[in-house]
């Protein structure tokens, strides 16, 4: 049976990434990248589906048994599991080097004290635990084929079949290390080259290290803003800037129950909350990559946008379900592909167009064919806004009327303007204005329920929704509004059990499925930066010190948490949660250099006016397809970079 879900760490190369275990077994990993068949699915079923082990013999009877502790080399993404018997001490490192035409994975052993009999198992099945592949042996390497689908494994150890698995027992002692290498390719192409995993190792830690170096201090909470963008950099996807929201599909929000999605695509709600958090973190090449991958993927016409895509852009994501896995803990189905990017749901746009407003206020100039861009976006959502939606938390009840949705149109109606007053855009103002004031007054009075002083999660609605902990932190009221502290007090009273909220109440909302879910953790992030808002920084930060203890003690989160069962839950690690907490974490530092999301400003802008571009045709732009470096005003001429930006955070 796959382990507890935070007893879990990840690996990656920026490309796909590896979920490992405290017990030394790799039970998820996705080959060639997060989106691919996985290979390792022991986490979605059991050993049979695919895991690679390598860990201490198990003690035999009347012995003292292993005991394990594991941590992340400091500021890096190399995972190191401690086994501690008596005076023995073995260590075992894993970590996937920096990606170039193939994937790696690596795994050191090594003997810190005294001598330990180790044992390894490598059980790959292809096509999520189902494809057994053909295995040939020449001296150190192992081959293994499936179809399109090529594994080698080396190691300078004997190994030998068992039951369709390749297995190892060997002792290692005081001072003696060696090495399992794991490579990918197509089984029609090429073998991956021989890597020296001592070099990569120190090319490994040297890029992390590198790279977390420059994360924007949060004074205390510094150590947690490292770890949780560190997590972030390992969810993107490099060659597009794609960030996915987990690594794993159909880990459940409810154990045993039937809340279990995919999550290895990119949703546009992320937009506006990934890209202060990589602001803020002061990564802003992440933050453009981000944007552009944006850019790519919403290029076409208007009314085809989706409300998520494929890490590269992909707009067909066909959900189906997968018979032969068991499910995490028996919780069916396992579903691979997420029929919600058909659904319509307005809030995206108010994230895309709150994600262009941040972006030209932070990191680079606007083109004439992104502004092209945006008013298109805007025209479309202008005709679109009052149907109802099926919101932001994708329910599969039908649509309705939600007041987070309608929220959102006018925070899509409000950047747009702003952008175009900026800019001088050739735009209809006077209408987008009207259209806004339009919507607020629609929401400030279809949305808001007198008799429970709050607004609620649909119109004319009494069930309370913790998406509109955002609405002060979009601009949409002030905190000092009486309705909004309001709001933030009754859904405090009303979602917050054992300390932490729910999104919403899923036996009173109907949202399609059979009630019961962990606590969203990100929404409980968002509570920290309203309680600031309203002058209870107490509250706030012995809130946010709550949040950071249910980590996992490699720092890690993943979507909900069960305050009953004192258990993660949902798809790991959450990129969503890792955000949510960076946001919450800059707005209760409030360091003076940070931007808050509800400044509707473009103060920290050094000038902001169309950049030359190509010309409007009134036809669907084309996105160039090499823009220019929004940096080279910056980081060429020994400018100073711009500063970072602030928000607060929202998802799923």
């Amino acid at each position: 049976m796959a382990s507890r879900i935070e007893d879990y760490g990840v690996i990656g190369d920026c490309e796909t990434a590896a979920l490992v275990g405290r017990d030394g077994s790799i039970d998820w990993l996705c080959w060639p990248n997060f989106a691919s068949d996985a290979c390792f699915a022991a986490l979605l079923g059991n050993e049979e589906n695919g895991r690679w082990l390598v860990a201490p013999v198990a003690a035999a009877p009347g012995e003292s048994s292993w005991q394990a502790s594991w941590r992340y080399l400091p500021q890096t993404l190399v995972l190191e599991t401690t086994w501690t018997r008596d005076q023995d001490i073995v260590r075992v490192t894993d970590f996937m080097p920096s990606r170039g035409d193939h994937s790696h994975i690596a795994r050191k052993v090594e003997c810190v004290q005294g001598q330990a009999a180790m044992f390894m198992e490598l059980v790959l099945r292809f096509d999520y635990g189902r494809s057994i592949p053909w295995v040939t042996r020449e001296e150190h390497t192992l081959r293994a084929i499936a179809g399109p689908h090529m594994v080698l494994l080396r190691t300078n150890l004997e190994t030998h079949g068992e039951d369709k698995k390749t297995e190892s027992t060997f002792t290692v002692g005081e001072g003696e290390y060696l090495w399992f290498t794991l490579s990918y390719a197509r089984s029609a192409q090429a073998e991956p080259p021989v890597i020296d995993p001592d070099v990569e190792l120190e090319e490994a830690k040297r890029y992390w290290s590198e790279w977390s170096s420059k994360c924007t201090p949060a004074g205390s909470y510094t150590e947690a803003v490292v770890r949780s963008l560190i997590t972030l950099k390992a969810l993107s996807y490099r060659p597009t800037g794609g960030v996915v929201a987990a690594v794993t599909t159909s880990l459940p929000e409810s154990l045993g129950g039937p809340r279990n999605w995919d999550y290895r695509f990119c949703w546009l709600r992320d937009s506006t909350f990934t890209l202060l958090a990589l602001m803020n973190g002061g990564f802003f090449k992440e933050a453009e990559a981000w944007q552009d991958w944006l850019l790519r993927a919403i290029a076409g016409s208007p009314e085809q946008v989706q409300i998520m895509y494929g890490i590269s852009g992909e707009r067909h994501l066909l959900e189906w379900e997968v018979p032969w896995l068991a499910g995490y803990e028996n919780s069916k189905p396992v579903r691979v592909g997420n029929a919600a990017a058909e659904q319509l749901q307005l809030d995206i746009y108010g994230e895309v167009m709150d994600a262009f407003f941040h972006t030209l206020a932070g990191i680079k100039v606007p083109r004439r064919v992104d502004l092209h861009l945006q008013r298109l976006l805007t025209e479309h959502l202008l005709t679109v806004w009052q149907q109802p939606d099926q919101g932001i938390w994708e329910t599969r009840s039908g649509p309705q009327h939600f007041v987070y949705s309608k929220m959102m149109v006018w925070v899509a109606l409000d950047r747009a303007i702003t952008i175009a007053e900026h800019t001088g855009s050739d735009v209809p103002l006077e209408k987008w204005r009207h259209a806004r004031e339009q919507v607020h007054a629609e929401v400030c009075t279809r949305g808001y329920n007198e008799k429970l002083g709050a607004f609620t999660q649909v119109y004319g609605g009494e069930e309370l929704d913790s998406a509109l902990l955002l609405m002060p932190q979009v601009g949409f009221l002030p905190p000092s509004d009486p309705r909004v502290k309001g709001t933030i007090e009754a859904i405090e009273k009303t979602l917050m059990h054992d300390g932490l909220l729910l999104r919403y109440n899923t036996t009173g909302s109907g949202d399609g499925l059979p009630a019961g879910e962990g606590a969203f953790l990100a929404c409980s992030f968002w509570m920290v930066s309203c309680l600031k808002l309203i002058g209870r920084e107490t509250d706030a930060r012995a809130l946010m010190n709550r949040l950071l203890s249910l980590r996992n003690d490699l720092g890690l989160f993943a979507e909900e948490y069960d305050t009953a069962k004192k258990r993660q839950v949902g798809n790991f690690p959450q990129a969503f949660s890792h955000i949510a907490m960076v946001n919450a974490i800059f707005d209760l530092e409030g360091q003076t250099p940070l931007r808050a999301r509800h400044e509707r400003t473009v103060r920290s802008a050094p000038g902001l006016h169309p950049a030359p571009g190509p010309k409007d045709t009134g036809s669907t732009p084309e996105l160039d397809p090499q823009p220019s470096n929004p940096f080279s005003n910056t980081r060429d001429t020994g400018a100073q970079e711009p500063g970072p930006v602030n928000t607060q955070q929202g998802d799923r």
